[in-house]
């Protein structure tokens, strides 16, 4: 039973490399970093895979300090110059809007569901643990309403938020959000331009080499 139980975990863990080329964007709709990155991802990456996980179960995602997060956050949304407003009762963990947000990307609708979800709660300050705040996200995403509250009530889509979790924490993750390129993994908020950058240098050494003349 006990060799079961680990396999099924290693399937659910999702932060293991792909096959495709595609980046994947890890995220935590509770983590303000998570929104400050959400809002750009695409922009410096190009289309990627969202992918929502725990971030209560990474040891550098510690809301106990607070104060600290707070000036971090919002020193880094002054830098990007982005909206940064606290949702009333920060911090707090968004169980059922992550379960929500695993089926958005079930089906197609994971960018979509996380940007509106993430901007109702740290552009407009809104609690995601709310059920009228959670339908607003999804009907802001074109996610079936019944689905996304079915969704969000399911206590089993946990596992594969914190298989994925464990698994980032295994390789080196200590913080969201966190970006996979191939099979590296850079993590926080600055993670993203070093995605980037390693995208660029990839993107470079796969150009053709122009004819000499």
């Amino acid at each position: 039973m006990g060799e079961l139980i680990i396999l099924a975990e290693r399937l659910a863990d999702r932060s293991r490399p792909g096959r495709g080329e595609q980046p994947a964007f890890f995220f935590d709709l509770a983590c303000p970093f998570s929104y400050l990155a959400a809002e750009r991802v695409e922009r410096i990456l190009g289309d990627v895979e969202w992918i929502p996980t725990a971030s209560m179960l990474l040891d550098g995602q510690d809301w106990a300090q607070e104060p600290t997060v707070r000036r971090e956050a919002e020193r880094r949304a002054a830098e990007l110059r982005l909206p940064l407003v606290w949702p009333d009762g920060f911090p707090a963990r968004a169980v059922t809007a992550l379960r929500a947000a695993s089926f958005a990307a079930e089906i197609g609708a994971g960018a979509r569901f996380a940007l509106a979800a993430s901007r109702l709660a740290f552009c407009g300050g809104f609690d995601l643990e709310d059920p009228e705040i959670l339908a607003e996200a999804a009907a802001a995403a074109a996610v079936p309403l019944e689905d996304a509250l079915a969704a969000a009530g399911d206590p089993t889509r946990d596992g594969a938020l914190h298989a994925t979790a464990r698994g980032l924490h295994s390789r080196g993750v200590r913080r969201l959000p966190a970006i996979r390129i191939g099979s590296r993994i850079f993590s926080g908020d600055r993670g993203v331009g070093e995605a980037a950058t390693l995208q660029r240098a990839r993107a470079a050494a796969d150009r053709p080499l122009a004819p000499a003349s």
